[in-house]
């Protein structure tokens, strides 16, 4: 064998032995990273994540302000993480002033997506919180107060939206009137239409409107409840409303699959809202609210936010007539 030969099979053998070598390392290798990753992501228990009742009685005006509430809600506002999984998007948020519609409206920005919120007019001072957010992650950050029972503002909604941030691939049905009633007697004519126009015509306007403007790989979402599968005697006509809601989600996405636009639904359980201060709850629900989970807890709209975002990540494509529970053990779906 000449010299010339002989390096080469050195050159080969050697070449093998590193590669030999590297496999056997990359497990400890990849246990170290493992350990790094999970280092920076510490485990923690959920049941003793956030506040528990009993909580200090208190009642706000309807809708009720997020930054008067005592413990103030989590929306996310310095946990969540984006990553671009909604990058270049745009979303419309009803109810994205405060509650799991601010979560949503935090998450979606720091995703990368521009973000138009409507809001009660009353709801002023939490919506420019949100928006101040939204913006300080480098997003396009649209406020349109108004009220949501007027077809015509409806209309107006969406296509200011559209005209403000040039299009629309998520549209997110949120906003929601909620008032507890011992007895269907307590609820006069006016109050019953209310909810209903709120809860169930408002989506169905919006819809139509920003249905021109969908895309193929468009999203729609809305927001129903436990009290669609399990309700409690005191919300007869918002537990009516959630159930409807639940429905449209299931009809419409099959409706839409042929234009390639996917319509899911999120059904939380207790979460503390205003909602909750502002005549959903009484006093009484109120001060033990969310303690009949298995968590002990009501939950938080930073622990809804991830949802939102998976139902409209382009990766949840196969996802559509989904209804996601999230009510910490308590509730259905």
């Amino acid at each position: 064998m000449d010299d010339n030969n002989k390096i080469s099979r050195r050159k080969v053998i050697g070449g093998i032995g590193t590669t030999l070598a590297a496999v056997a390392a990359a497990p400890v290798l990849a246990a170290t990273n493992n350990d790094k990753i999970m280092g920076a992501l510490p485990l923690e228990d959920p049941i003793n994540k956030y506040p528990k009742p009993p909580f200090e009685a208190q009642s706000q005006p309807w809708p009720g302000l997020a930054g008067k509430m005592t413990p103030r809600p989590d929306h996310g506002e310095k946990s969540y993480k984006g990553s671009g999984r909604l990058a270049g998007r745009r979303a419309l948020i009803t109810g994205g002033d405060s509650g799991i519609g601010r979560a949503a409206a935090i998450a979606y920005a720091r995703e990368g997506a521009d973000v138009a919120i409507n809001y009660f007019p009353t709801e002023e001072p939490d919506a420019q919180e949100v928006i101040a957010l939204i913006k300080a992650e480098g997003r396009k950050a649209i406020a349109i107060p108004g009220d949501l029972r007027d077809e015509a503002f409806c209309k107006k909604l969406v296509d200011e939206c559209v005209s403000k941030l040039g299009g629309l691939d998520i549209l997110v049905n949120n906003a929601g009137r909620q008032q507890s009633h011992d007895s269907i007697l307590d609820i006069t004519t006016e109050q019953f239409d209310w909810t209903m126009k709120t809860n169930i015509y408002a989506p169905f306007w919006i819809i139509k409107a920003a249905l021109p403007h969908l895309q193929p790989g468009s999203v729609i979402i809305g927001t129903t409840s436990e009290q669609a599968y399990d309700p409690t005697p005191d919300l007869y006509d918002y537990a009516q409303t959630k159930a409807a809601t639940m429905n449209y989600v299931k009809s419409l996405a099959k409706q839409l699959a042929p234009k390639g636009i996917r319509v899911n639904g999120v059904a939380p359980g207790p979460v503390w809202t205003p909602l909750q201060v502002s005549g959903g709850a009484s006093m009484e629900k109120l001060k033990n609210f969310g303690g009949q989970t298995p968590f002990k807890r009501p939950g938080q709209p930073a622990e809804l936010a991830s949802i939102y975002v998976q139902l409209a990540d382009p990766g949840a494509s196969f996802a559509t007539g989904q209804i996601y529970g999230s009510s910490g053990g308590a509730g259905q779906p």
